[in-house]
């Protein structure tokens, strides 16, 4: 599973904290340990590095 990523890609005017949840149930349940959230709702691109 080297070099596998999930990327959750969101359109939200905020990242709430049940966004990053789901991110991490993602990454458990395919034994995934990096994961990147990607928010293209704000004025600006933002992402979040999440790592189990």
């Amino acid at each position: 599973m080297n070099g596998k990523i999930i990327l959750e890609v969101k359109a939200q005017e905020n990242i709430i904290g049940n966004h990053y949840k789901q991110l991490i149930n993602y990454l458990a349940a395919s034994d995934l340990k990096l994961g990147l959230l990607v928010n293209f709702g704000e004025n600006s691109l933002k992402f979040k590095r999440v790592i189990l």
